[in-house]
């Protein structure tokens, strides 16, 4: 990495006000006990030195092409997208700050996520590549309306530094214009999370990539089986 952007991203993480991680998963992180690492999703990520250490050597990309990168994306928009079609309607949230029903604009969040995990389906075997399958998950809400809502401000909030810190390793630029469409979505969906759990909706002047390993750690409580 670059001096410069070194000490960009030092003074970035100097200053940035957004949640940390334990109070973004809230009562999130530890619902579900264990699970299987992501990596099952993940062709040409396991085993590689970036998917252990999380920070890719000089030159190496933890993706041996486009198709993994969109793979990776598309594990995580599977993740997302049965969130909320099995837990969307299980609950009755009120309305939100300016008056919306909270299960209505969850419900257009849900078909959002069905839209991703379609599209990138789609391109996927346009690329000729094999589509990664939907996991079998546990998202530990239970009953607990509070706990649904915490967990989706983690899931868009984790979905949003994925794709900045994956993006890189795109190498058609159509295909990261596309990525882009959808990480601006995703940041939408993070945002109106953060206002309606009482965070802050714009918490800094730059978001926080992440490396697939970082992600991993974060969403693998949640991933029960392949």
């Amino acid at each position: 990495m670059n001096a410069w952007r070194e000490r960009l991203l030092d003074e970035v993480a100097a200053e940035r006000t957004r949640l940390t991680r334990r109070r973004l998963l809230g009562g999130a992180a530890g619902l579900a006990a264990g699970g299987a690492l992501l990596a099952t999703g993940l062709p040409g990520f396991r085993g590689s030195a970036a998917a252990q250490t999380g920070t890719p050597a000089s030159g190496m990309s933890p993706f041996k092409n486009d198709v993994d990168v969109l793979n990776y994306a598309l594990t995580l928009e599977h993740l997302e997208y049965a969130f909320y079609r099995d837990g969307v309607g299980k609950f009755a949230f009120g309305n939100g700050p300016f008056g919306n029903a909270i299960g209505n604009d969850l419900a257009m969040i849900r078909d959002h996520e069905g839209a991703h995990v379609q599209t990138l389906t789609q391109v996927i075997q346009q690329l000729g590549g094999t589509p990664v399958a939907e996991g079998r998950y546990d998202f530990g809400y239970g009953a607990d309306p509070q706990k649904f809502l915490m967990t989706a401000q983690a899931l868009e909030n984790t979905g949003v530094r994925a794709y900045d810190g994956a993006g890189q390793y795109l190498k058609d630029p159509k295909l990261l214009t596309a990525a882009g469409g959808i990480v601006a979505v995703e940041a939408r969906h993070a945002s109106y999370l953060n206002l309606i759990n009482g965070a802050v909706p714009f918490p800094a002047a730059f978001e926080d990539p992440a490396s697939p390993a970082q992600i991993m750690e974060i969403v693998k409580p949640f991933v029960v089986g392949a």
